[in-house]
């Protein structure tokens, strides 16, 4: 079940994330990646408590350490206001509009995918991604997000069982372990 968006809405979501990070040779895709699970995860971020923007630490335990990432940190007053308003926008409140009004991330996202049409899900391929391309607002957001959620950190939502990082061969964070100098230095 979604966090945030519609069934009929994260369906779509999750078609337009596949369209750009397709799987190719071996790579996963975007929907095994949980690419569109980390964007709902983020338009959702307050519907939990703490909200999951900041995942703790100094570790997250896949390589020593405690399990540190897997609980969220609060978030002061300032970073609460900052994220509220990237994500749900100023929605006319004057400390959310200190520098006029923002369209936040739900926004974006709603309107964006009703863009690409009732038949998106019907389309080829191509003709999604020439869709999702042709949208100025929805695509340049959705292109980044694709990319956090498809190697950013697992506990964010995405990058499901580390595939991401898997597929790239990017051994991930290892810290209590760190790099040996002689995987820094070499070639």
């Amino acid at each position: 079940m979604p966090e945030y968006l519609t069934e009929a809405q994260f369906a779509v979501l999750e078609a337009a994330c596949e369209a750009l990070i397709p799987p190719v040779d071996g790579h996963p895709g975007a929907k095994a990646l949980g690419v569109a699970d980390y964007i709902d995860g983020a338009l959702g971020a307050f519907s939990v408590d703490p909200p999951r923007i900041f995942a703790g630490g100094p570790f997250s335990g896949r390589f020593g350490g405690g399990a540190g990432f897997s609980t969220f940190t609060k978030l002061t007053k300032f970073q609460e206001l900052a994220w509220r308003t990237r994500i749900e926008g100023s929605a006319g409140i004057p400390e959310r509009e200190i520098n006029g009004p923002v369209v936040g991330w739900q926004q974006i996202y709603t309107e964006g995918l009703a863009r690409l049409g009732p038949d998106f899900l019907d389309c080829d391929p191509p003709e999604q991604l020439r869709r999702i391309q042709s949208d100025d607002v929805l695509f340049p957001v959705l292109w980044a997000h694709c990319g956090e959620g498809a190697y950013g950190a697992p506990e964010y939502g995405g990058n499901r069982e580390t595939l991401g990082w898997q597929a790239i061969q990017y051994p991930g964070d290892i810290q209590p372990r760190g790099f040996t100098d002689a995987e820094v230095s070499g070639p």
